[in-house]
């Protein structure tokens, strides 16, 4: 494997871990009052359009790491949308 492809491997991997302990926390405790709505729309938009990015040009390493992101970022998103909408019908 190319030096640069196992860098790239190794980034994504990093960047994209870091977002599965906030859904597991999210999903354990239900709690997402800090979480920024305004930050996690823009991220997810930024991450859709780095994935659009990889296709274009071809990058596995980023086509990947973008794919998993936007999973996790999405669901993020969602599941905090879905808790505030369920607290302020209460």
């Amino acid at each position: 494997m190319e030096m640069m492809t196992f860098i790239g491997l190794a980034a994504a991997c990093c960047t994209t871990a870091a977002f599965i302990p906030q859904v597991i926390q999210i999903l354990k405790t239900g709690n997402v009052d800090g979480i920024s709505l305004s930050m996690y729309s823009i991220f997810t938009m930024g991450v859709a359009l780095w994935l659009t990015y990889a296709v274009i040009i071809g990058d596995l390493p980023m086509l990947l790491a973008n794919i998993v992101t936007l999973l996790l970022a999405g669901c993020v998103l969602v599941m905090t949308l879905k808790k505030r909408s369920q607290r302020n019908r209460s």
